[in-house]
């Protein structure tokens, strides 16, 4: 059993169609990424996954259990975690505050102080910061809190949309390596990227979106090699 098996998944947004039928799997353990260009679906089939939009049809199955049906605060309950695009940091709000929201399912004190310990070892900058307003950071600062406050929840899987986007080059390896670090503590990472060589590169397997069905799914090393994929995805 997959951790995660979606089918026939048909999302609509008014008159707009905007997921066709796409079915997908996530093994537990792999990073598996979405890839395609704006306005292929990627995004909405993260949003969809974690209760923000509703399918027609069809089956979103997580450890076994329908989620279809299931509000998104019982989602994160579940065990999974939505990192959005944009980061979306409460900026009136201190690091610490931000990272406090993000276990708001869990009651156990101890543990959300030993996960946030955990956090700030994985991003010390966030540790340096964590009395700062989060409106005050860097783009990367931010991206990394918004990263950091999805795992504040202790997520069997990571819903992860566009980590780089916007970031300085520099920045985008870092966010990479995180992401990386965030598979190597046992998390398994649905990552939505529009960067296709880079999310490639650390990708399990990947799913190629183009206009809200899949065009495209296999290997991620194979499809990196992948002369179509290259051509269209990878600047030749």
């Amino acid at each position: 059993m997959s951790l995660l098996e979606l089918k026939d998944i048909n999302v609509y947004y008014g008159a707009i169609h905007a997921l066709k039928g796409i079915s997908l799997n996530v093994e537990e353990g792999q990073v598996v990424s979405l890839i395609g260009a704006n306005g292929a679906g990627k995004t909405t089939t993260l949003r969809t996954i974690s209760g923000l939009l509703r399918s027609k049809t069809g089956s979103i199955s997580f450890m076994g259990k329908e989620l279809r049906h299931e509000s998104a605060e019982s989602i994160v309950r579940l065990g999974i975690s939505h990192c959005p695009e944009g980061r979306r940091v409460f900026a009136d709000m201190s690091v610490k505050e931000n990272l406090e929201m993000g276990a708001f399912t869990r009651k156990d004190k101890k543990e959300i102080s030993q996960t946030m310990d955990m956090i700030y070892d994985h991003f010390p900058r966030l540790k340096e910061r964590m009395n700062q307003m989060a409106g005050t950071l860097s783009g990367g600062e931010q991206q990394m809190l918004a990263m950091g406050r999805a795992l504040m929840s202790k997520p069997k899987l990571l819903l992860l949309d566009e980590p780089s986007m916007g970031l300085a080059p520099i920045l985008v390896k870092e966010i990479f390596n995180m992401v990386q670090e965030i598979h190597n503590m046992g998390t398994t990472v649905l990552l939505v990227e529009q960067n296709a060589r880079m999310a490639l590169a650390i990708s399990d397997y990947a799913y190629v979106l183009e206009t809200g069905h899949i065009s495209l799914e296999g290997e991620a090393k194979s499809l990196a090699e992948s002369e179509e994929v290259r051509k269209v995805y990878l600047g030749g």
